[in-house]
């Protein structure tokens, strides 16, 4: 586990992580940018309003990817029935066509 060390609207925070610390910087430096723009847009907005309007963009953001998420699952399973009912289709017909040969070799239709 490491510790680092960010800043957050002014703010010092030390975090023990088991992730890349440069990552958890990035998220670190991302946060700030957000919260510091929201700051500076609006003079009436104080860093800790704009620590939770950027909460709550993020939560938004992250409740929207999970039901993307759920729909693309869902249609990946549609699709794997599909590719499982169609090979179970392709067998069928290939057990036919053989079956078929086997009929017209009997009548002396194929040599």
């Amino acid at each position: 586990m490491e510790k680092i060390k960010l800043i957050i609207g002014g703010e010092y925070y030390n975090i023990n992580t088991d992730d890349d610390p440069e990552y958890l910087e990035q998220l670190g430096k991302e946060l700030d940018g957000k919260i510091n723009a929201l700051v500076q847009s609006n003079s009436r907005v104080s860093v800790t309003q704009a620590a939770v309007l950027t909460a709550l963009e993020y939560i938004d953001l992250y409740k929207k990817s999970e039901r993307d998420c759920d729909n693309l699952r869902t249609q990946i399973q549609a699709y794997l029935e599909d590719a499982a009912r169609n090979r179970t289709d392709a067998e069928l017909a290939r057990r036919e066509v053989a079956a078929l040969k086997k009929e017209l070799e009997a009548l002396g239709g194929l040599k």
